[in-house]
């Protein structure tokens, strides 16, 4: 019985890890392709717009099905906004001014550190000292991908601001996720829905460019943000933190920059310059401590 329970928990795991990982590619894809979106006559209102309103309405029947008369409004709003549309649009407005790879670094590589502070104050837990030296590792790693004191000037400011508070806001979803104990069937639910509901009057505020854009700019953002990121990623972030914690998730997703920061080097011809190539390395070694710690 104890072996079964054994296999039975690996078995997680390993699914868990290997989802973990899988939306690590997604996460970069999704960097990398905000970047060409915000690039593009889309604004950040109508990017965002296209996602939550694509994922609410495919996911409409399982948000018909749901026990809406018994949920706790309060965890709600908080999980779904933690990754909704304040998340993204901080992230569309950073990515305006700052390159894919820094916004990876500045997003995703502060996840580890703020989850290192959900961890200690919110959940109570104890860190070992090895965990602290990979997450330290593993901001010195991201540092260097984003080398943010070269160049640097007050016009990034904002940026970098919005970019920070994404990652706080992302953070929040994540530990909420786990400290109530939401799983699948709950987020497709409601997020998107959610999200929809709740963003539509800002959208009006905006003058949309999604009537006079190119079909195709349109639709990689439909299908990439509202079913990939939306939907598919959505749902491996909430059992990889179910399964292993939202700390462990944090730390996964700290690797984002080394990936973003190569597919920008391919699609958006963004350069990599030595420091870049030195975090990447570093970012590994983080990675690995962590995961042996």
């Amino acid at each position: 019985m104890e072996r079964s329970e054994s296999i039975i928990n690996k078995t997680g795991n390993f699914s868990a890890y290997l989802g973990a990982v899988v939306v690590v590619f997604i996460w970069s894809g999704w960097i990398t392709l905000s970047r060409m979106g915000v690039q593009t006559n889309l604004t950040p209102y109508d990017i965002t717009l296209l996602r939550f309103g694509t994922a609410a309405l495919l996911t409409l029947p399982f948000s018909f099905r749901y026990d809406w008369k018994n949920v706790k409004w309060h965890q709600i709003l908080l999980v779904a906004l933690g990754c909704g549309f304040p998340y993204t649009m901080l992230s569309f407005i950073g990515l305006k001014t700052t390159k894919a790879a820094n916004a990876g670094v500045l997003v995703n590589g502060m996840l580890p550190v703020i989850g290192l502070l959900f961890t200690l104050f919110w959940f109570k837990e104890k860190v070992t000292k090895m965990k602290y030296f990979a997450i330290l590792i593993l901001l010195i790693a991201n540092l260097l991908i984003s080398d943010l004191a070269s160049g640097f000037s007050a016009s990034y400011l904002p940026g970098i601001l919005c970019l920070l508070s994404a990652a706080l806001v992302f953070s929040t979803y994540m530990a909420a996720t786990r400290q109530w104990g939401y799983g699948m069937k709950d987020v497709i639910a409601f997020v998107p829905l959610v999200n929809v509901v709740l963003f539509l009057p800002f959208w009006f505020t905006d003058e949309s460019a999604i009537w006079t854009s190119p079909l195709q700019d349109v639709l990689v953002q439909v299908i990439y943000q509202g079913v990939v990121v939306s939907i598919f990623a959505l749902l491996l972030i909430t059992y990889s933190v179910s399964k292993l914690g939202s700390g462990t998730m944090s730390v996964f997703l700290s690797y984002v920059p080394v990936v973003t920061a190569i597919l920008a080097f391919f699609f958006l011809k963004e350069t990599l310059s030595y420091s870049e190539q030195a975090g990447i390395v570093l970012c590994s070694v983080g990675l690995m401590i962590y995961s042996k710690s």
